[in-house]
């Protein structure tokens, strides 16, 4: 009577394969282009341009923060404050409490000659609060 001739189990055939030198080659870049196409879209990664867009961003959105905390310590250093602060808050228009800021000059950072924008609108902005 004849053997039956049983499969080979997983194991054994994983063992036996020998995969080709091209095999390798496209198992190797579908690799890299998966671990590319996860880590740009949910790992996190940014290209090195978009990495400085942000950082410049960041840089200025600190230095106007900045900026306009010592538009807010020079605006209530100066002698007229409590006068000028009721002006400022009879303004509604944003806009306008803005340029009145930058009118009275508390804006213009030491060392410039023209009135930092965001100190202007960060300053107004504390100040009518």
């Amino acid at each position: 009577m004849a053997m039956p001739i049983s499969k080979p189990s997983f194991a054994q055939r994983w063992e036996s394969y020998q995969p080709s030198k091209s095999t390798l080659v496209w198992a190797c870049a579908a690799t890299a282009v998966a671990t590319m196409i996860v880590g740009f879209s949910w790992g996190g990664w940014v290209t090195g341009g978009t990495s400085r867009t942000l950082a410049t961003t960041a840089g200025d959105v600190a230095r106007g923060e900045l900026a306009s905390v010592v538009c807010v310590e020079r605006f209530k250093a100066a002698a007229d404050s409590p006068a000028r602060l009721t002006e400022l808050n009879a303004i509604t228009d944003s806009y306008k409490r803005r340029q009145f800021v930058e009118a009275g000059g508390w804006a213009t950072m030491p060392g410039q000659t023209a009135p930092d924008r965001r100190a202007a609108e960060g300053c107004a902005a504390a100040l009518a609060a």
